[in-house]
């Protein structure tokens, strides 16, 4: 049986993945914040890889695992007041590049045309400046003045809800590709059937006239 100080592991994921700011900036060095707490669960991974997380984040998880607070890893970055994003409009060329990076679509706009920060929705992740092909994207305060892990719920829902929508463009793009697929497939075996009955025409025409001859 497992007692408290080591619950199985999708539990103590869960646990712990509770625990973290939902930034899902990947600073840590891994995808999301969950794969962060998964690694953790399974002792793949410190408990100091979070820097939006801080001192505060290390010690809740210290206490959850039953280990000693550690000062955060300067490899994974540095504790500092939350920020957000803020682009450029006057710069911005419209290329998408920096939504499709956006773990919580807090960036609207379309191909082409200007894009904008959802300043109440941005995490802070950082994701989109190293995207953005102008550099028309820097950090600025953080007009909700929150801390990352008082928002770890909105931001985990936003993230939620973007999986969601890209999973079912997937499924949109994947049902496409094989109705086209099955389209092709079917003309070309109509073509066949219609080039094998006149090859037969043929033959019997050919055989007919040597018949007669």
């Amino acid at each position: 049986m497992h007692n408290e100080r080591s619950p199985p592991a999708a539990i103590a994921t869960a646990r712990i993945d509770a625990l973290l700011p939902q930034t899902q900036c990947t600073r840590c060095g891994y995808p999301a914040c969950r794969d962060y707490a998964a690694a953790i669960a399974l002792g793949e991974a410190e408990i100091n890889q979070c820097p939006p997380g801080g001192a505060a984040g290390i010690a809740a998880l210290a206490h959850l695992l039953g280990r000693a607070p550690k000062p955060l890893n300067p490899a994974n970055g540095v504790e500092q007041p939350m920020q957000v994003a803020w682009i450029d409009e006057t710069l911005c060329i419209g290329c998408t590049k920096c939504i499709q990076v956006c773990p919580v679509d807090a960036i609207v706009g379309a191909n082409k045309f200007m894009h904008t920060i959802l300043a109440n929705e941005c995490s802070g992740c950082e994701l989109c400046i190293p995207a953005c092909p102008v550099d028309c994207i820097t950090m600025t305060d953080d007009p909700v003045g929150a801390a990352p892990m008082q928002r770890a719920a909105q931001f985990r829902q936003r993230f939620l809800t973007r999986e969601a929508r890209l999973a079912r463009e997937r499924e949109a793009r994947d049902a496409a590709i094989a109705a086209r697929k099955a389209q092709v497939h079917g003309a070309s075996g109509t073509r066949s059937a219609v080039l094998e009955a006149i090859a037969r025409a043929k033959a019997r025409k050919a055989g007919t006239g040597m018949q007669n001859s």
